[in-house]
């Protein structure tokens, strides 16, 4: 009896320094949800005293945008079952909103009687200043950059927006052309009239030709009655033509009358109408290329390109993933009333080595795709499509020819490290200043090959 009750409080005294010592606050309620334990974390993260708390309700001491409504607490003590990572904020000793997430779980004794309610949470402060330092001042209308690429298209756009000059966007699929064009419409003058944008290539010519310019009553079979076409609905607007590079000759043709004369006319009629729109021509491909082969007017061309706007792939502007991931798990706690947090940090390194092809849509749906998968808290790497977090293909220990630059350098040090250490990875990551899982993680992610001999490993 004497060695089990030994047994017992030094199980309690382990206890107690593990609480003691742990980053998280950690505190334990009664069933009249009066505190009964409060750890350290818990005294720093509130800055309120554990002699002050013990004893109190505890929406007295958190004060938590929780107790107003859905109280995870009580939700545990009401279902019997555990609540992990919700996101709430708490108000300190000093009246300051402390944004925290939150995991509760029903407190038993060893006979298995509920004694209350144990609440772990984390203080997530530095993740928000991260999150207001990412996105002050590199937003523009609906498009968030943190590149110096992007900023360097932001500080031109106004002037642009009012020249009311035709404008070209050129730029992968998935890079927001179609954003940009409303962004510039939406700086301009005609920003109260219409924007309307028709995807060229999807359509043939005589369709693409009703849908711009429309027809009048008997131009065509089934044509009962007059139909305005996109030049007459946004009169005074905006009209986006996307994918342009994919119009006929005979089109292009028709197209450059309509921006050198400023008038079109409807299928059908007998006069031409004026065109009082803003054209903004996109277009996923090198129209200079197409031009020099002969598979674009070179007229035309040069019409459309009096202002011409190359967004860069995401993949040469990796240091917009966070925010643009930051920016479409907010987008999507609105619209799917989640509370995901953010994305942890090797689920973003597995994002951070992606090439992206299909640029920032890519990046949406990977986002859109973990929160079916992510009920609450961070988006872990199992939240991210297979496709993802297959293996980096291996590089030769000396490749860095034709890769990004930041990661040539990157995979040179890791290199640099591990010979001067005879391969020896713990050797190595003291070298680097990081734990030998980061440096593990970094060598699978940069597909660096390492050789057979291990400097772990003596040799006879």
């Amino acid at each position: 009896m004497k060695k089990e009750n030994k047994l017992s409080e030094f199980n309690r005294h382990a206890t107690e320094i593990i609480l003691e010592s742990i980053s998280d606050g950690v505190f334990t309620v009664d069933h009249n949800w009066k505190i009964m334990s409060f750890n350290r974390a818990a005294e720093k993260i509130t800055g309120i005293a554990r002699e002050e708390a013990i004893g109190k309700h505890c929406w007295d001491v958190f004060r938590s945008n929780m107790c107003e409504g859905e109280c995870a607490l009580k939700k545990t003590m009401k279902e019997g079952k555990s609540f992990v990572n919700s996101s709430t904020y708490i108000v300190n000793s000093e009246k300051n909103r402390v944004p925290v997430t939150v995991s509760t779980a029903l407190l038993k004794d060893t006979s298995g009687n509920v004694l209350g309610c144990v609440e772990t949470f984390r203080d997530h402060s530095l993740v928000e200043e991260l999150r207001k330092q990412l996105s002050g001042g590199y937003k523009l209308g609906d498009m968030i950059s943190n590149s110096f690429e992007m900023k360097k298209i932001f500080n031109i756009l106004p002037q642009v927006a009012q020249s009311d000059s035709t404008i070209l966007i050129e730029g992968e699929t998935g890079t927001g052309k179609e954003l940009m064009a409303k962004v510039i419409h939406n700086l301009s003058f005609r920003k109260d009239k219409a924007f309307l944008a028709i995807n060229c290539g999807a359509l043939p010519d005589t369709l693409l030709e009703s849908e711009l310019f429309g027809y009048k009553a008997g131009a065509f079979t089934n044509a009962f009655k007059d139909k305005p076409g996109y030049f007459a609905i946004a009169n005074g607007g905006t009209v986006l033509l996307d994918e342009i590079a994919d119009t006929s000759p005979a089109f292009q043709v028709k197209l450059l009358r309509v921006l050198e004369e400023k008038e079109f006319q409807p299928l059908g009629a007998l006069k031409k109408e004026k065109a009082d729109v803003r054209i903004i021509a996109a277009t996923n491909r090198n129209l200079s290329v197409m031009v020099s082969d002969e598979k674009f007017r070179q007229d035309l061309f040069y019409r459309i390109n009096i202002m011409r706007i190359e967004i860069p792939p995401l993949r040469k502007r990796m240091e917009d993933i966070p925010i643009l991931v930051d920016h479409f798990i907010e987008k999507l706690n609105r619209i799917r009333g989640k509370s995901i947090a953010w994305i942890n940090q090797d689920a973003l390194e597995i994002l951070m080595s992606h090439q992206f092809p299909g640029n920032i849509r890519e990046l949406e749906n990977i986002i859109e795709h973990a929160f079916i998968l992510c009920s609450e808290g961070d988006i872990l790497p199992k939240h991210l499509p297979k496709t993802l977090t297959k293996p980096t293909p291996c590089f030769p220990l000396e490749y860095t020819n034709s890769m990004d630059q930041l990661k040539a350098a990157e995979i040179e040090i890791i290199n640099d490290a591990l010979k001067k250490n005879k391969y020896n990875r713990t050797a190595a990551s003291k070298m680097l200043g990081i734990h030998k899982s980061t440096l593990f993680r970094k060598i699978d992610r940069l597909g660096i090959c390492l050789p057979k001999i291990d400097g772990r490993s003596k040799t006879r």
